[in-house]
């Protein structure tokens, strides 16, 4: 089959900083012949990145036949961060299990607005008596999100939540170090009440993909990603609608809500913000295609 043509994932290609892992098959073999076999496959799958793409794969197979069998993944549409095992996302590797949402280049935006939020964020006191700002990351999938504020910002109380039980392990991989708690279940409703009125920084990449439009995506998404991640109903904005409607009763005073939204969407989701009484404003990233609302909860 054909790959879409444009790598919609994490991984920065090219890219020579990427991280290393142990060294691989080809590696240690060096044999030439094979590495340039592996390219000519994978380019005429239609991987536009095909050099960096069979760089990496051969710096994970450990055998000749792991590494063929890595290449046919590949060549079936296979995301290739699903075939690494991680996704790199803001400097970090990522671990990505098989079935779980790639986090993208976009998202890093989210990221990055709600790190300048959270020098603003309002303390709470924490189990431990301490202050520190709580975050709470709703539709973690990877954990990814979470993950990069925790290496961000030391001393948050970090929190997570998603449905998807496979991603729910993901993540507690991915933010576990970080003394981040990921729950399972349906956005709010696993979160422990004690945090209700005390979180600082609440991140959403919920999935805000219209039905309708799915199948429009890239064969990988489609396929190898769950649709809970993808779906976001009738007019892409069924989740958002029901963060924001939440947002407020959870959220400390001076509190903010960042959501991950598409240009075309942004007015809404806007609207949603406004209409539960925050205070908004909208950011965005041309070069990246992304788009945060955000919403602020008065003192």
């Amino acid at each position: 089959m054909k790959l879409h043509k444009q790598h919609r994932g994490s991984l920065r290609l090219p890219e020579s900083t990427l991280p290393s892992g142990p060294a691989g098959y080809m590696e240690s073999t060096g044999s030439m012949d094979t590495a340039e076999a592996t390219v000519r496959r994978l380019r005429a799958a239609g991987c536009v990145f095909a050099e960096d793409e069979a760089r990496l794969i051969a710096g994970a197979a450990e055998s000749a036949a792991e590494l063929e069998a890595m290449v046919d993944q590949r060549i079936s549409g296979l995301p290739l961060e699903h075939i690494l095992g991680w996704a790199e996302f803001c400097g970090l590797r990522i671990g990505v299990a098989t079935g779980v949402f790639v986090p993208r280049r976009r998202t890093e935006f989210l990221v990055r607005q709600a790190e300048l939020l959270l020098g603003r964020a309002p303390d709470a006191v924490t189990p431990d008596g301490g202050p520190r700002a709580v975050v709470v990351d709703l539709c973690c999938g990877s954990g990814a999100v979470g993950a990069a504020l925790a290496a961000r910002q030391d001393g948050i109380e970090l929190h997570a939540s998603d449905l998807d039980p496979t991603a729910v392990l993901c993540a507690r991989r991915n933010i576990g170090a970080a003394g981040g708690r990921v729950y399972e279940g349906d956005l709010f409703a696993p979160l422990p009440a004690g945090l209700r009125g005390r979180i600082g920084i609440l991140v959403a990449n919920a999935p805000y993909v219209p039905t309708a439009a799915i199948r429009t995506m890239p064969t990988e998404a489609r396929t190898h990603e769950p649709r809970m991640s993808l779906d976001g109903g009738p007019d892409g904005l069924d989740i958002q609608r029901r963060v924001v409607a939440e947002a407020p009763a959870w959220l400390a005073p001076g509190g903010h809500v960042l959501i991950e939204t598409s240009a075309d969407q942004a007015a809404r989701t806007i609207g949603f913000m406004r209409e539960s009484g925050l205070a908004t404003q909208l950011a965005s990233d041309p070069e990246l295609d992304a788009t945060v609302a955000i919403g602020r909860l008065g003192r």
